[in-house]
Parts: structure tokens; C-alpha cells; sequence
């Protein structure tokens, strides 16, 4: 193995969050009395800070109207957000595998800690997990490398041993930022081809194509 820990981001890499995020964003804009963008819009800012994703939906860079977007968002999350979301097939019989291999797993996301703990425990998946990193850790979110020099000293891991699976360019970033390996995933939203030239160890198609270049059984 040539990694002594993997770290993951959460949307469109461990698990799909998008029924919810679009409850929230529809809640939080039609609460400000502002049009609700269609689906395609929301995946594509899913990952990004709530903040950015405010300016991505409304072309509005007032930052009192974007932290009350984000209060709208995070009050409508806190009631619907675990329920609705899921990990996708392939994310538990992985981290089965790392955990077995003895080699520690984290979360660095956009998204708060309490709700990716409340997440991976209504999956039954919380044991497989050493280390969740959200966005309310952080004073400065992905693409800086904070959150993953974090997860890396929860791990008890260097930098340089650790990989970063994500699906977005934001995650690649991080990674780059961080000096940390990045392996990509083709769950998220985007062209194929968008992850060419940025560096990625290797870009799977999912974390099944993940498990294979780790070598775990």
C-alpha cells in the first residue's frame, strides 16, 4: 500500500447529497423571495462553500445576503440533510477494506462535521471513519489546504502519505495546495475530461476503480 491514510470528500464521492441540497437551496431562495435555478445549476455548486454557491445561483455578491441564504439553507439542512442523503454502493465496502488493511480514513468537506457524523452514523458507517474535517473546522475552505492538513494530523499521517479521493477541480486544488496526491472520481458533475492536466495520481471512474488502484481486497 503506498499510502498509511485516504482522505475523501463527501458529495458525489463517498455519497449524494443533491435531493436535499435542492430542498435547501429552493427553501433558502424562495424565503428571500429570489427564482429557484434549476438542478443542473445546484450540482454544479454542490462542493463550494455556501457563500459562493449564493453567487453562483444569483449573480449577488452582497455578503449580507449571502449569510442570510446560508441561515435559510442551514435551518431547512438541519431538519431534512441526513434523511435524504446517501452513500453511494461502493463507499462502505471501501472503507471495510482500508479499516481492514489498518490504514486510517477521513472526510474533508464543504459541508458541516455534525452533519456528515449524522450521515455516516445512520449508515451504520461511523466506526469506518477516524476523522471528519467540515467546514465549520476550517477558517478558510477548500480549495485552501487547511482542511487537509487537518485530517492529516488527526491521522497522525505526513502529508505526503496521505491521498485525497475527490470528484471536483476545487478538490484537486486543495490537494495541490496541500501537496497531497489527489486521485479523482467521475461521480460528480462534469465533463470526463475536465480532471486532464491537474495532476491526479489516477482518475477512476468510481471508488470501486479506487479500490483497485489502492490494491485492497
Amino acid at each position: 500500500m503506498r499510502y498509511r491514510a485516504v482522505a475523501f470528500d463527501f458529495d458525489y464521492t463517498l455519497g449524494d447529497s443533491t435531493d436535499g441540497i435542492m430542498m435547501c437551496v429552493s427553501h433558502a431562495l424562495e424565503s428571500m423571495g429570489l427564482p429557484v435555478p434549476d438542478i443542473d445549476t445546484v450540482r454544479r455548486s454542490i462542493g463550494h462553500p455556501l457563500d459562493v454557491a449564493y453567487r453562483m445561483y444569483t449573480g449577488d455578491d452582497d455578503p449580507g445576503n449571502a449569510e442570510l441564504f446560508s441561515k435559510h439553507f442551514i435551518d431547512k439542512a438541519d431538519r431534512t440533510m441526513t434523511e435524504t442523503a446517501v452513500l453511494y454502493p461502493d463507499a462502505i465496502p471501501l472503507l471495510e477494506a482500508l479499516k481492514r488493511e489498518g490504514i486510517p480514513a477521513a472526510v474533508v468537506t464543504s459541508k458541516f462535521r455534525r452533519r456528515v457524523d449524522a450521515i455516516l452514523e445512520l449508515r451504520g458507517a461511523t466506526h469506518l471513519v477516524d476523522a471528519v474535517v467540515g467546514s465549520d473546522d476550517v477558517t478558510h475552505p477548500k480549495p485552501d489546504p487547511e482542511g487537509l492538513v487537518m485530517a492529516a494530523r488527526l491521522m497522525g499521517v505526513r502529508l505526503e502519505e496521505m491521498l485525497y479521493v475527490g470528484d471536483t477541480l476545487v478538490d484537486a486544488d486543495a490537494a495541490a495546495s496541500a501537496a497531497v496526491d489527489f486521485a479523482a472520481v467521475l461521480t460528480g458533475y462534469g465533463p470526463e475530461g475536465r480532471f486532464d492536466g491537474c495532476g491526479a495520481v489516477t482518475v477512476e471512474k468510481d471508488l470501486t476503480g479506487i479500490r483497485r488502484f489502492l490494491g485492497l481486497r
